[in-house]
């Protein structure tokens, strides 16, 4: 449960963090602070009628100001730089302008009050220091420009600020050349000041991966942004370990065309949004539906993030080796369904000619990642049942408080060891397969729902029919499995299974507690069961005499991210968002009085 956490730290640290107000609202937020600067500092200064116009009109110029700053930033950006935008810089300019103007204004207080001929800016060079070290940090952490273009983007803004006071006659301020030394100094200590915390930052990462932490924040950042693949992939890349990946298919032919293909991959669709093999069920369904011409159900081998592929290159290994695959020996032949219920455990089984297909759940109870050495275990079982071969798919499809591995890895073998016995002894039939495929114009990633939308297999034995229902999604919320199987039996089946695809591409793309919705959570329940509903029906339409071939192939020297690592990183995402408070109270605490000191003989 340790390694969770991290990873909900991390995830919820990064939703929040990267969600900024609309463009509008911050460019009016801008105007409107800028403003109220300058009025407060005319108030301040000249508690009139035409201390407050002059005011509107210092706000203006500063708001002005300002702006053409950002464009000028954006400008020093190269193109393909794309995550520091205007806006993003806007809201930055926005939180630096606070600061610096809040010891702005008691620079004027303390004129105000101390009757002095001009305003002296040694608070306002303090939060030149204040608004400085914030826009480099922000800069290097976020930016893959160089330093020469970091450091003029993180001091044009708020100098063109100061500056601004500056203009003839406006205000009694204090010579420029009084003034200058003093920013000097501020911009001198922010950089010391910033080149200090990120050598303590970096350390977390050097020592645990050994990457500087702030690659893989400028890493994530990217992605969580602009949606960049390339810099998380990099570092996945190099920490990734080589593994072998199976993917086993039923295919399924009617009068000498394919009707569908069952999908059962072991590797894991992660770590998020569309980083990894995250989106890599919907980019198989996709391909393997132009190659043959029919609903390709991909679902959820029994995997964890510890098989997550590395990047898109690894992808590409498993897909056209997919792609190659070639069905033969076709046969007529099917078992009943049989579903067997032990210790909370649920196991759906049926059998195509000597293939056993295995579905375990643990609905209404949280059903997550099962642990990969089931697959061998129940792999194990099935040869013991005299069985060719068989395909575990772990429904994915009830998420409802804590999942604790080694309390289901029992209970969950047992069921499936008593469905395989059952099938074994069940008598053989030609069958019948129909298929569909809806994707619901109406619901998107942000409610929960994948690019594959729902599949439907129905196979029908000796007159029984079964459906298949697969959702590409990230889990489901607890009991909208069991409410969908009782809406779909009325049209005529004798059972049901409910799964999902546990596509990662729905994660990170929404600012909730998980970062993503499960099915149903975003969802109106009687909306997704009427897509269903219609393509049960679609499928029952087509049913026809069919014969099935199965295949497997293993994919070797397939680079993956493995547990450790995924745990490691989210370990130093959430590490660094806590030493970095630390730290900068640390520095702060050392820095600020010895800036204090340096400006009282400036």
């Amino acid at each position: 449960m340790m390694e969770k956490n991290y990873r909900e730290k991390a995830i919820s640290r990064y939703s929040s963090l990267f969600t900024l107000p609309s463009a509008r609202r911050i460019y009016a937020l801008l105007v409107l602070h800028c403003l109220l600067t300058g009025v407060f500092i005319f108030i301040i200064y000249m508690l009139s009628v035409q201390g407050f116009l002059l005011g509107l009109g210092l706000g203006g110029i500063l708001s002005l100001a300002t702006f053409l700053c950002n464009y000028i930033t954006c400008r020093l950006i190269p193109r393909e730089d794309t995550i520091l935008d205007f806006r993003r810089t806007s809201f930055l300019s926005l939180v630096s302008n606070i600061i610096l103007s809040i010891f702005m204004l008691a620079d004027m207080a303390i004129f105000r009050l101390s009757e002095a001929e001009n305003i002296n800016l040694k608070a306002s060079s303090l939060g030149f220091f204040s608004s400085l070290t914030l826009r480099i940090l922000v800069f290097r952490a976020t930016s893959f420009v160089s330093m020469l273009n970091i450091g003029a983007s993180a001091i044009f803004q708020p100098s063109f600020f100061i500056a601004v006071l500056f203009i003839p006659r406006l205000l009694p301020l204090e010579n420029w050349y009084d003034v200058l030394p003093k920013g000097v100094v501020a911009v001198l200590t922010a950089f010391l000041f910033i080149e200090l915390l990120i050598r303590s930052i970096n350390k977390i990462g050097n020592e645990t991966v050994g990457i500087p932490s702030l690659h893989l924040f400028r890493a994530f950042f990217a992605n969580w942004t602009e949606g960049e693949i390339e810099p998380l992939e990099d570092i996945f890349e190099k920490l990734g370990e080589e593994r072998d990946v199976e993917v086993s298919m039923l295919a399924f032919r009617s009068n000498g065309r394919m009707k569908t293909i069952i999908v059962i991959p072991s590797f894991h669709p992660g770590p998020f949004k569309n980083v990894g093999s995250s989106c890599l069920p919907s980019i198989i369904q996709k391909a393997l539906e132009n190659k043959f011409g029919c609903v390709i159900s991909v679902q959820h081998g029994i995997s964890g993030h510890g098989l997550d592929l590395a990047s898109q290159c690894e992808n590409m290994k498993v897909l056209n080796n997919l792609l190659k695959a070639e069905f033969r020996s076709f046969k007529n032949l099917a078992s009943p369904f049989t579903r067997v219920r032990k210790e909370g455990a649920t196991a759906d089984c049926q059998v195509f000619d000597r293939h056993a297909l295995v579905i375990v759940t643990l609905s209404p109870h949280t059903t997550e990642d099962m642990p990969f050495e089931l697959k061998g275990l129940i792999e194990r079982e099935a040869e013991k049942y005299g069985f060719f071969s068989v395909s575990t798919i772990d429904a994915h499809n009830s998420i409802n408080g804590d999942f604790i591995v080694e309390k289901i890895k029992k209970p969950v073998l047992h069921a499936a060891s008593s469905a395989l016995e059952k099938a074994a002894n069940s008598p053989m039939f030609n069958f019948k397969v129909g298929a569909s495929k809806i994707v619901p114009p109406d619901l998107s990633i942000q409610d929960g729902m994948g690019p594959g939308g729902i599949n439907v297999v129905i196979v029908e034995v000796n007159d029984q029919k079964t459906a298949y229902i697969t959702i590409d999604g990230n889990n489901m919320v607890s009991g909208l499995r069991e409410k969908i199987i009782f809406e779909v039996t009325g049209l005529g089946l004798d059972y049901s299974e409910v799964m999902t695809t546990d596509t990662h591409a729905v994660n990170a793309v929404v600012s909730s507690g998980r970062g993503y919705h499960p099915i149903g959570e975003a969802i109106d329940h009687d909306k997704l069961i009427g897509y269903i509903k219609d393509g049960v029906k679609r499928a029952l339409e087509n049913l026809e005499s069919a014969e099935v071939s199965y295949y497997k192939t293993i994919v070797s020297k397939v680079k993956v991210i493995g547990e450790q690592q995924i745990d490691n990183l989210c370990m130093i995402v959430d590490e660094v968002s806590k030493k970095i408070k630390r730290n900068s109270m640390i520095l702060l605490s050392v820095f600020i009085p010895t800036l204090i000191m340096a400006f009282s003989f400036l």
